[in-house]
């Protein structure tokens, strides 16, 4: 990873990077009694404000969901460090990069439910180009490759389980071959865009069939490794469902759950909202996506189910909201509880082990935790923490969301700076609320 982003910043000389998220996860249980919805949070809004005083992000937002009530919004500092920014607020735009992978997870739970996927049924039968693929023999030394012995299913491109390879983790030869065919699927700023979409595929069905081309790094269904299978799974969307991956998401997901500040190209009458994204060198931070020019104001090559979204911390909070509710928000169906449930249960292959995302992404390591729809799931309760069954996910630059079905609680803390773990907000967040809502 730290190769990557220095890759980047050499070639924009300024600091590139698109990693991708974690924290938190499982499965659904019956719901605990509403918290107090109007109880304080003293360390969490501590925890908060500190951030932009202390100089290490000008704004930060969090959204705090207990029971079912509406959202408390916390809320510190600006949308960029420059003298006159606007204030955040919990309608302000984030680039949530890999907290995208459980709204496209659950989109395919959608088309699952529907009966138009199966969790088990092979990749091939909707991207006929994965029908026979081949496995790296030794991924560090060189290209050679023999056939894989199990096809790529559903289940293993939600679970990072297809191996499949990600340019922010995958190495030696590999990298290269993903470098060279374009297989770069997110976005950091117009001069890194500009190298990227030189090579990348033009539509999301040529970048699939691609994808397709490049040999595994491991057995399908043996081993977890972060990956682009999200990305390939809104592929899959679009062929399920016989419309464009984008609007699926708008149709099934967004429209109806009005989450109205949700993008993956920002409208020039909400780029005000936008935050400017930063990027750390050393103990500087600098620019790297300014608001006022940002790549998110033109339409990436191909909608990016891995890394493509940018939102409010409301719009997500909407999102966690229909999960804890067990798939339904005023009024509006998305899921039925029991797919909500299955969806956020550990559904990793029959011996694979969640070892915990790479540091980037914020994810923890250890046997507590599994893997379920697109997010991490926690297989057991965490004292004083998260309830078995929380489920989630975090972004590149720094940003977290889960749902703890437990303690009946959601969470989103929206900040834009890479490297995401610069400062530890995501323990520090999930520690300083758990202490706020604790008996």
């Amino acid at each position: 990873m730290a190769k990557m982003i220095r890759k980047l910043a050499l070639s924009a000389a300024l600091s590139g990077l698109i990693a991708s998220g974690a924290l938190a996860g499982q499965a659904m249980r019956a719901p605990a009694p509403a918290m107090v919805d109007n109880a304080p949070l003293p360390r969490t809004t501590a925890l908060i404000d500190s951030y932009p005083a202390t100089k290490k992000t000008p704004g930060i937002v969090a959204a705090i969901g207990r029971g079912d009530a509406d959202p408390v919004i916390i809320a510190a500092g600006t949308l960029a460090e420059e003298p006159g920014a606007a204030k955040v607020d919990g309608d302000s735009l984030w680039r949530v990069y890999s907290m995208t992978k459980p709204i496209t997870a659950m989109a395919a739970m959608i088309l699952i439910e529907e009966g138009k996927i199966k969790l088990d049924q092979p990749l091939s039968d909707f991207i006929p180009a994965f029908k026979h693929m081949t496995v790296l023999v030794d991924p560090d030394k060189d290209l050679t490759a023999v056939p894989a012995k199990t096809p790529i299913t559903i289940r293993h491109l939600m679970t990072h389980t297809a191996g499949l390879g990600y340019t922010i983790i995958t190495k030696g030869p590999l990298l290269k071959e993903y470098e060279k065919a374009g297989i770069t699927p997110f976005t950091a700023n117009a001069a890194i865009e500009e190298q990227m979409r030189a090579a990348r595929p033009k539509t999301l069905e040529a970048f699939a069939d691609k994808v397709a081309t490049l040999p595994l790094i491991a057995e399908p269904g043996t081993k977890w490794s972060y990956s682009i299978g999200l990305d390939v799974l809104g592929r899959v969307i679009e062929v399920a469902s016989k419309m464009p991956f984008d609007t699926f998401l708008k149709t099934r997901i967004f429209t109806p759950l009005k989450m109205n500040s949700t993008f993956f190209t920002v409208p020039a009458a909400d780029a005000g909202r936008l935050a400017t994204g930063y990027t750390w060198l050393g103990d500087k931070m600098i620019p790297l996506d300014p608001a006022a020019t940002s790549v998110f104001l033109n339409p990436p090559s191909f909608p990016y189910g891995g890394a493509g979204l940018v939102m409010s911390a409301h719009d997500y909070d909407r999102f966690l909201h229909m999960l804890q509710n067990g798939g339904t928000l005023d009024g509006a169906r998305i899921l039925k509880p029991q797919t909500v449930a299955l969806a956020m249960s550990n559904l990793l292959p029959a011996g694979v082990v969640y070892p915990g995302a790479v540091a980037n992404t914020g994810g923890a390591r250890g046997s507590s935790q599994g893997f379920g729809a697109g997010g991490s799931v926690y297989l057991v309760d965490i004292p004083g923490g998260p309830g078995k069954g929380t489920y989630g996910w975090g972004g590149a630059a720094g940003t977290i969301a889960w749902v703890d079905p437990v303690h009946h609680l959601r969470a989103t803390a929206m900040v834009n700076y890479i490297p995401g773990e610069k400062w530890p907000l995501r323990p520090d967040f999930t520690k300083a609320l758990y202490a706020d809502i604790a008996p």
